[in-house]
């Protein structure tokens, strides 16, 4: 029997495209799971194949659907684990801290009146994110106490999850960061994401540009350690370059790779079959 494995979605990207192809070429059968599609019993799974790579885009999916399968015996990468870890930036930072890895300053407050003492403490200009989000959306570069103000108060009628205020300095470097990819305890690959002009976050899917960017000792290490922290497997890691070496400000557990794998030339969806079919033969 060739190797096999279960890619869970909510939507196909370039990214589950591009693995599937991998795993065609590789005579790796993958049955494909729209998460969508699915009336789950918490008795019994209706997925075949016991090893699943998560691939679902919506947070909330992807958290629920893998708690379900890992409770009915399936190997799910990435974990609940890793994934209810990285993807809230408290719990990340936390788990970055007490594994030793360099984190921006952050400060943490659950009032207007507190969030404003905490920018006040580490000083203008601070960026404001939700603890739970991606592609930068409703993060705030705040400049000034008037925009604070503002900002944090309209928060308060939002959500509660966003009446946690996770606030960090705004760390002074070029206009990039790194992301960089662990795949199975190993840093494959990295790139340098340039923001788009009049933007001050980096994300691609906001218009950053990737570039190649080479693996230095410090940065291979810091990821493994990052991507150890939150027990994830198949990470993205997000570093940022300072005076004082590099921190990490994030893990993301269902990373995308589309604008790496040109700009770098590494095959990223092979490697990550590569990793599944591994974990398959244990």
């Amino acid at each position: 029997m060739p190797p096999s494995f279960s890619i869970l979605f909510d939507l196909i990207r370039w990214e589950e495209k591009a693995i599937l192809d991998a795993a065609r070429s590789k005579g790796v059968s993958v049955s494909l799971v729209d998460l969508k599609e699915c009336v789950f019993d918490t008795l019994s799974s209706s997925v075949k194949e016991r090893l699943v790579l998560q691939r679902c885009a919506g947070h909330y999916r992807n958290l629920h659907s893998t708690a379900l399968l890992e409770s009915l015996g399936h190997r799910v990468v990435n974990s609940f684990h890793a994934t209810y870890i990285s993807s809230n930036k408290l719990f990340c930072t936390l788990a970055l801290i007490k594994k030793g890895v360099p984190t921006p300053k952050t400060k943490l407050a659950f009032s207007v009146d507190s969030a404003l003492e905490a920018i006040k403490q580490l000083g203008y200009p601070v960026v404001l994110k939700p603890v739970v989000g991606s592609w930068g959306r409703l993060s705030a570069l705040l400049s000034d106490e008037f925009s604070a103000k503002a900002l944090i108060e309209h928060r308060e009628y939002m959500y509660p999850v966003y009446q946690v205020y996770y606030i960090q300095e705004y760390v002074k470097r070029p206009p990039r960061d790194i992301r960089s990819f662990v795949v199975g305890g190993k840093t494959v690959a990295a790139i340098y994401r340039y923001s788009a002009p009049s933007e001050w976050r980096t994300n691609t899917a906001r218009g950053g540009k990737a570039e190649a960017c080479s693996i230095s000792d410090e940065l291979n290490e810091l990821s493994i350690k990052a991507a150890e922290a939150v027990g994830g497997e198949i990470v993205g890691v997000d570093l940022m370059e300072t005076n004082d070496g590099l921190v990490v400000h994030e893990v993301n557990a269902t990373t995308e790779f589309k604008n790496t794998v040109p700009a770098t030339g590494v095959d990223i969806p092979s490697l990550i079959v590569d990793y599944m079919v591994e974990l398959e033969k244990r």
